[in-house]
């Protein structure tokens, strides 16, 4: 009977996430990632087949467990301003919580070398853009969003902004400050105060999942 492999995916996909927080997207290679972990560097290709697959799979990973509460915030409160302030909140909460994900995540799709994934790769990828996009198309409608600056303020408001809170201490290697969520929270309902128009049919500028600027 074979033996079971001494390490599995979540374990080599973890050690690949230290490596981008401390070294960014270029510090994980199927070599170092043997080394982190202490396997020979030919088992790696037992689970992927080079390193392109490698990044794939360690950004798409973060990105979706990112994804999955971000979209349950957006869905969460009846009342879209309610929601909307989770919304935020939970962009900083979970990077509180997943600090070495989250530097990850600021580096972007591209520089773990999306345009070299897979279709299949590619197809996740957008898959999870599209549905963070949907959801947010749908809180736009709720809050009241009817023309195009008005959907750039949704995506200011509930992806930027909480993004440019925990981006500077993240990429100085700092702790999040104790006021971080509420600094998010507070400034996201304070720009979406100007959104008072009546609610319009359709969201189609967010929901066609634009990839831009998402987390993911």
């Amino acid at each position: 009977m074979a033996r079971p492999p001494r390490f599995d995916t979540d374990q080599i996909l973890d050690a690949a996430v230290r490596l981008a927080a401390s070294a960014g997207p270029a510090g994980v290679t199927m070599s170092a990632v043997a080394q982190a972990i202490g396997a020979p560097s030919g088992s790696m290709y037992h689970r992927f087949p080079g390193r392109t697959a490698l990044l794939a799979e360690v950004w798409l990973r973060t990105a979706e467990r990112f994804q999955e509460g971000y979209v349950a915030a957006l869905g969460s409160a009846p009342d879209p301003r309610a929601a909307a302030r989770a919304a935020a909140r939970h962009v900083v909460s979970w990077s509180r919580a997943h600090l070495r994900e989250a530097s990850l995540l600021l580096y972007g799709a591209e520089e773990f070398g999306r345009s070299d994934w897979s279709e299949q790769h590619k197809e996740r990828a957008d898959l999870g853009n599209q549905r963070v996009f949907g959801s947010l198309g749908s809180l736009a409608e709720a809050l009241g969003a009817v023309d195009p600056k008005d959907h750039e303020r949704v995506v200011l408001a509930l992806i930027d902004l909480p993004l440019s809170v925990i981006r500077r201490h993240l990429r100085a290697g700092q702790p999040l400050p104790s006021h971080a969520e509420d600094l998010a929270e507070e400034c996201a309902a304070a720009l979406l105060l100007t959104i008072t128009r009546p609610v319009a049919a359709g969201s189609e500028r967010l929901r066609q999942g634009r990839s831009a600027g998402a987390p993911g």
